[in-house]
């Protein structure tokens, strides 16, 4: 048997081909864009189809008055927060401070929806740390929640004169968000009937 001269080439079939070492290089390259990209993003801001749009209908209990109900209709009339938030939540925790501190501003009322939990221990949680809301409405199911876009606690909503909601925050508020983002838009808003 004869061997190959090492001049000869090999047959075409046992060539490896260029494009099996660029596709996966191509590949990291791509992901690598989508990753650099990605770390630019900021979390909390998920879009919201219900930005522009009128506050969901509901109607649920008080927490401080079960007997009394809390509706969409009374987010209206003037500039509001709507706060969903729990006793289980560590980020509530974490936010607690600082919706007193703006409850104490009197720049605007901020409105609890209690979120899938206890009554008795939001309750107990308000008597312990204060109590920054207007008033708390008691999602125990969670469904107003999920109508509101929520993807957990705490979330707040910026919602205007007439109802409609303007800004969505998700997580905790900082007090540098409160001062930087949600009071110039609340000043905005009232200083422009809803804009």
């Amino acid at each position: 048997m004869s061997q190959p001269a090492e001049n000869e080439t090999l047959p075409q079939e046992q060539k490896p081909k260029l494009w099996v070492y660029l596709l996966p290089l191509g590949l990291f390259g791509v992901l690598m864009i989508f990753f650099f990209f990605g770390l630019g993003l900021n979390p909390r801001l998920l879009p919201s189809p219900l930005i522009g749009q009128p506050a969901p209908d509901f109607s649920l209990p008080k927490l401080s008055n079960p007997d009394e109900t809390i509706q969409n209709v009374d987010l209206t009339g003037e500039v509001s927060l709507l706060n969903i938030w729990a006793t289980w939540c560590t980020s509530c925790r974490q936010e607690h401070p600082v919706l007193m501190k703006i409850a104490e501003s009197k720049e605007v009322p901020i409105h609890g929806l209690y979120y899938k939990d206890q009554p008795a221990l939001g309750i107990e949680w308000l008597n312990n740390y204060g109590n920054p809301y207007y008033d708390n409405a008691v999602d125990m199911d969670g469904k107003v929640g999920i109508e509101w876009g929520a993807y957990g606690t705490p979330e707040t909503f910026v919602i205007d004169q007439e109802g409609i909601i303007r800004y969505k925050h998700v997580g905790p508020i900082s007090w540098h968000d409160w001062q930087t983002t949600l009071l110039p838009l609340i000043n905005l808003l009232k200083n422009n009937n809803g804009v």
